[in-house]
């Protein structure tokens, strides 16, 4: 995605390393990205603040588990499904209150 993460990935893998586990870097698409984003914006203007960076690190477990099922899930229409749930929805046109 960039530089930053493929650095962050490598630390990961370096980490790993040392506690002798092999592992592969961690790969972060755009669109993916973009729904973790969404995910971390929508929890800390709905719940707490501070839930938004564990409210990704959840979706991230949530994705490594559902991959380990299924290697073809689409992780950024699972993020988002679930993001839709927190999502503030607008009032309807025709409601009063």
């Amino acid at each position: 995605m960039n530089a930053f993460f493929d650095e962050l990935a490598a630390e990961f893998v370096a980490g790993a390393k040392r506690s002798n586990v092999t592992i592969a870097a961690p790969k972060l698409d755009p669109k993916t990205a973009e729904e973790l984003l969404d995910l971390a914006r929508v929890v800390s203007h709905t719940r707490e603040r501070r839930f938004a960076p564990l409210a990704t690190y959840v979706a991230g477990v949530a994705a490594g588990l559902a991959q380990a099922q299924n290697a073809r899930i689409e992780l950024p229409e699972l993020i988002k499904a679930v993001r839709l749930k927190y999502e503030p929805q607008e009032d309807s046109p025709g409601k009063v209150g």
